[in-house]
């Protein structure tokens, strides 16, 4: 046996490629904008406390969109509110990531036919990675549709192909 046979036995080293890597170091820190428009909100919120936890996942809040990763955007969308969204989600850096939760911005819910203020589906404006039905979704829904976002970062390339 060489020594670097030896050195491998250990356990303390690991292989892996450049994308898993980024990938799980990604994966396990997004960082949040909370984006609460109605009461979907108070579900998120809810998330957040002691009882589900949100951050065991490494969805940490932040205040502004140039540090943030991720945009949950729960409640009801409105036809003025969708430039705001627009120019916050132009304001993340690379890679974005957007929640959609609830029934009023994933189509619009039950105001959009009765109302012309409202928009149907926050994807019209802006391109959503997760949906989470439900109106108001549970917390579970939301931590949920955070796992499916997390399975999608590590499947995703970082490192470009040479051609």
């Amino acid at each position: 046996m060489g020594l670097l046979d030896q050195r491998f036995e250990n356990g303390n080293v690991f292989i892996t490629s450049l994308d898993d890597l980024l990938n799980w170091a990604r994966l396990s820190s997004l960082w949040q904008m909370q984006f609460g428009l109605a009461c979907c909100a108070i579900e998120m919120m809810a998330a957040s406390a002691s009882n589900f936890d949100i951050m065991r996942f490494g969805v940490i809040p932040r205040a502004t969109p140039r540090q943030v990763d991720v945009m949950f955007v729960a409640g009801t969308v409105t036809i003025k509110m969708a430039s705001r969204i627009k120019r916050l989600y132009d304001q993340m850096s690379e890679p974005r990531y957007i929640i959609s939760m609830g029934s009023c911005s994933n189509c619009g819910g039950p105001y959009w036919e009765h109302g012309y203020h409202v928009l149907k589906g926050v994807d019209r404006v802006i391109p959503v990675d997760v949906y989470i039905p439900g109106c108001p979704p549970r917390p579970e829904a939301l931590l949920e549709g955070i796992m499916k976002l997390q399975e999608k970062v590590r499947k995703e390339s970082m490192v470009k192909k040479r051609s």
